[in-house]
Order: C-alpha cells, then sequence, then structure tokens
C-alpha cells in the first residue's frame, strides 16, 4: 500500500524542499521504496537531487498535460531505493493550460493510479502556492506534511492553507488528513525560536513531530552539491534529525 505525502506551506523559504527531499532519502536509506514528485516550476527538489532541470525533456509538467507517461518520466538516484520524478521551468505554464481541462484537480492522481512500479511511500515537492498544482496534490494525497519555520510570522497564512486542505475534503479528497507539522530553522539560542516553539505546539497540540529541524550549514550546503544530506555529510546534525523524522513517519504507519 502506497502512502502518498504531501509538503505544503505557501509560504516561501519555510524548508519545505529540503523536508521533501531528505525525508525522502531518510526513508529510502530505511529500503522503504520511495518516490520524490517535484511539481515547483522552481524544480528545487529536481536540482537538488542532482539533477540539471534544464536538461529534463519528460518530466511532471509533461505529465500533467498529458504529453508523457508518468512511468517515462520517472529517473532513478544515487540512492537504490529512491526515483525522482523531476521537474523542470516549463511547469510555470502548467496551470493557465489546464483551466478548460474537465476533472484538472484529479490529473495527478489519475498519472499515479498508471505507476508500473510499487511504491511505499510517494512525497510532493509543491510550490510556494495554493494554485492547481497544489490542490492536485492534495487531492491525491493521503496526508499533508507542514513545515513551519521558527521565524517571525509563523503562522501567517496559514490559516489560508487550512482552509485549502478543508476544501479539498470536502469536495474532493475526504480522506486526506495532517502527517504533521514539522518545526524547521530552529535556532535554541534564540528566544523567538522557542516562542514560535509554544505558539505551533498550542496550535497543532499532537500534531507537532517530536522532531526539530535545527539550523545546520551543512544541511544548507548540500543542494548546492546536488545531493541529500545524507550523501553530503552522512554524520552532520542535520542528518541525524532527518533520519529521526523518518523513524517517525514510519512509526505513524504502525
Amino acid at each position: 500500500m502506497t502512502k502518498i505525502i504531501a509538503i505544503a506551506n505557501q509560504k516561501g523559504g519555510v524548508g519545505k524542499t529540503t523536508t521533501a527531499v531528505n525525508l525522502a532519502a531518510s526513508i529510502a536509506v530505511a529500503e522503504k521504496r520511495v518516490l520524490l514528485v517535484d511539481i515547483d516550476p522552481q524544480s528545487n527538489a529536481t536540482s537538488g537531487m542532482g539533477v540539471d532541470h534544464r536538461t529534463v525533456e519528460t518530466g511532471s509538467y509533461e505529465v500533467i498535460i498529458g504529453e508523457a507517461d508518468i512511468n517515462q518520466a520517472i529517473i532513478t538516484s544515487e540512492i537504490g531505493f529512491l526515483d525522482l520524478l523531476p521537474s523542470n521551468p516549463r511547469l510555470v505554464g502548467a496551470e493557465v493550460e489546464l483551466v478548460s481541462e474537465m476533472g484538472r484537480e484529479r490529473i495527478l492522481s489519475r498519472a499515479f493510479e498508471k505507476l508500473d512500479r510499487e511504491y511505499d511511500y510517494i512525497f510532493i515537492d509543491n510550490p510556494p502556492s495554493l494554485g492547481l498544482l497544489t490542490i492536485n496534490s492534495l487531492t491525491a494525497a493521503d496526508t499533508v506534511l507542514i513545515p513551519i519555520q521558527c521565524e517571525y510570522y509563523a503562522l501567517e497564512g496559514l490559516s489560508q492553507l487550512l482552509k485549502s486542505i478543508r476544501m479539498v475534503q470536502k469536495n474532493l479528497n475526504p480522506d486526506l488528513g495532517i502527517e504533521g507539522v514539522l518545526l524547521t530553522m530552529y535556532d535554541n539560542r534564540l528566544n523567538l525560536s522557542q516562542q514560535v516553539r509554544e505558539d505551533v505546539t498550542n496550535f497543532f497540540e499532537e500534531k507537532v513531530f517530536d522532531t526539530i529541524i535545527y539550523r545546520n550549514v551543512r544541511l544548507s550546503e548540500a543542494p548546492s552539491f546536488g545531493k541529500p544530506v545524507i550523501l553530503y555529510d552522512a554524520v552532520c546534525a542535520g542528518t541525524e534529525a532527518y533520519m529521526k523524522l523518518a523513524q517517525e513517519v514510519i512509526a505513524h504507519e504502525k
């Protein structure tokens, strides 16, 4: 049984792609079969996996607009159990092209039904918006994982995300749940980080992951080398944090 997890927050710079790449890699290292899906036109998850988005001829855009079969677009990664459905900048026009498409909110869901390979997990890295691509992701997903950065205005705009989740639950995907809320960019030297942690815990209660992603230089450097942090520095604090998060996500299934 495949678990599909959308990683979403319409606020940019919250660690969404960092979480998508490193959580997918960490679960794959635990020998779970994982597909990482990049539906962000910025293609950061694609480049974070070492793929130059400018060279991607068949990716999530071609799948979404019906030009390619999803199985033709998937590529393998350095990590044996991890595959990637890459993105390219052409994806920026997808929402406009799909406006008149019947059942446009379910295109990604229908694509997943055509997968030849079996996966334990599919992680979807979403754009920092609540447009049609993110709605497709939420419609296809079993759960949504929400990264929140421990900085000013951390909770700003979350009400709109939760409203969108409720809308999808009501009209498109009644079984959509919240996988959890992940605190990112935490700095325990700052009172602000501690305050945000308290605010988020008070708001989301038991939905907040025990794992916290602390600010970590190696974690920040890894994308520029096109590697998940576990391949860039297997013993750094960032790797340890995402391995702990992977254990939490896997434990949810039990």
